[in-house]
């Protein structure tokens, strides 16, 4: 069955619905490498937690997959903002890229950025390629994330990431069953995960790692907010109040 898409515009920002009033992406349209919407912010918030800011760094992340791409809001963040980035993204729906490349401004497809029409769960399970950043957003038309959302997909996400890994999975649609969600991902990487407090559109972004240990005080966070915002204009000291705020760093400090 194919996705229905409809475009709608208001107030200079385009949006992507599949069929329905959800909102599955947007961009505004003066703006077109900048995230819109507060969870896909949120979805980058990997670049708080592994090195890659400093001047003479700028490693990380080296390979990302994208599995859903919607109005290519991470794509195009991702191109544009982080250079040494290889891309790759999994799209179930070849009509959601046809909507992305003729309303979203979707980046060509070059040396280090390729689009594969398919599943992404089955995508994960029979590929061996390693990345330091999964970044899970993929829903139908009734927002649901049928298999994405499952136990063997997180496990699979999990094994598929470098030591430097990092997977953030956007948990919107599952309010009733966010816990639920979140328990399979603790399950998948051994505790080492966290949700973030929901932001105003009721999304809730988690994360998810792999390898090497992660230790970041608020302050460390705070000043990392600042030289990502600096850098790219993405502003996340909102998301690093937000966490102080509903208590989720203990002792004052992320541990993953």
């Amino acid at each position: 069955m194919s996705t229905p898409i409809d475009i709608s515009e208001e107030a200079g920002v385009r949006y992507l619905h599949f069929g329905s009033e959800w909102v599955q992406g947007a961009m505004r349209i003066r703006k077109p490498n900048a995230l819109e919407l507060a969870y896909t912010r949120e979805m980058m918030a990997g670049l708080l937690l592994r090195d890659g800011l400093s001047e003479d760094a700028g490693e990380w992340p080296r390979r990302v997959l994208l599995i859903g791409l919607g109005a290519a809001s991470l794509t195009r963040f991702i191109h544009h903002h982080l250079p040494q980035s290889r891309i790759q993204v999994v799209e179930i729906a070849p009509s959601v890229v046809a909507a992305a490349r003729q309303f979203f401004r979707l980046p060509q497809e070059d040396a280090r950025f390729s689009i594969h029409i398919g599943d992404g769960a089955q995508y994960v399970l029979e590929k061996n390629t390693r990345y330091d950043y999964i970044l899970v957003d993929g829903f139908d038309r009734n927002a649901r994330a049928g298999v994405l959302d499952t136990l063997p997909f997180y496990q699979a996400v999990r094994a598929r990431l470098t030591d430097q890994g990092l997977m953030s999975v956007n948990l919107f649609g599952r309010s009733r069953g966010y816990k639920a969600s979140l328990e399979r991902i603790l399950t998948a990487f051994d505790d080492r995960a966290i949700a973030f407090p929901s932001c105003d559109s009721g999304n809730v972004v988690a994360f998810g790692a792999a390898g090497d240990s992660l230790r970041r005080p608020i302050a460390e966070l705070r000043e990392r907010a600042s030289l990502l915002k600096a850098a790219t204009g993405l502003d996340l000291l909102p998301t690093v109040t937000r966490l102080e705020q509903a208590g989720s760093l203990p002792g004052g400090t992320l541990v993953l």
